[in-house]
């Protein structure tokens, strides 16, 4: 259990890391289209931080177990370095049209590959699967939630802005990528 607290020490570091180091060196730049985040980057930055709090406080105050197995904290921690690498990946797949702000970019382009082909929004996806991990791990379904909600409407705000700067931009291609795919979980929403 030793090994497994250290994993989890190390992947709670390491998501902090990235994502401090994300909104850091990803900002839009200056030609750039701003205004258009509403607030959305300082959300999450209160969000995802509250969500760990509480769900971590919410361990160590009360007892609702997921599972008395040991399996659930594997699972636990295997989300959160699935979710922080596939973040990643999604992050370096878009390139230059990435930015922690909700920006349009001077020769944007939607991309519509990889994972972008079943969902709109895959790097919000793997950030919940981590949260989802830290909730797992904590083994409380009361954790699990806290893990989970605050991030999930703080993300779903987002999306909403997001999705208007979008159509605003690409009009009719965008609304028509919409229809075709869903906006966090492939096939189902």
């Amino acid at each position: 259990m030793k090994i497994l607290q250290i994993l989890f020490t190390i992947s709670m570091f390491s998501w902090f890391l990235t994502e401090f180091l994300y909104k850091n060196i990803l900002k839009s730049g200056g030609n750039d289209r701003k205004n258009t985040d509403k607030s959305t980057l300082n959300i999450l930055w209160i969000a995802i931080p509250f969500s760990i709090v509480t769900a971590v406080t919410a361990s160590y105050v009360t007892r609702f177990p997921i599972s008395d197995e040991v399996w659930i904290y594997y699972i636990g921690v295997l989300c959160v370095w699935i979710g922080i690498i596939l973040r990643y990946i999604i992050i370096r797949s878009l390139g230059k049209y990435f930015t922690v702000d909700v920006t349009i970019r001077e020769d944007h382009k939607i991309k519509k590959e990889g994972f972008y082909r079943y969902i709109r929004h895959p790097s919000y996806t793997f950030s919940l699967l981590t949260s989802l991990g830290l909730g797992l791990y904590l083994n409380n379904w009361f954790s699990l939630v806290l893990a989970l909600f605050p991030s999930f409407l703080a993300f779903s705000y987002r999306i909403k802005v997001e999705e208007k700067a979008l159509t605003e931009e690409f009009g009719e291609e965008y609304l028509e990528y919409r229809r075709k795919t869903k906006k966090l979980l492939p096939f189902v929403y």
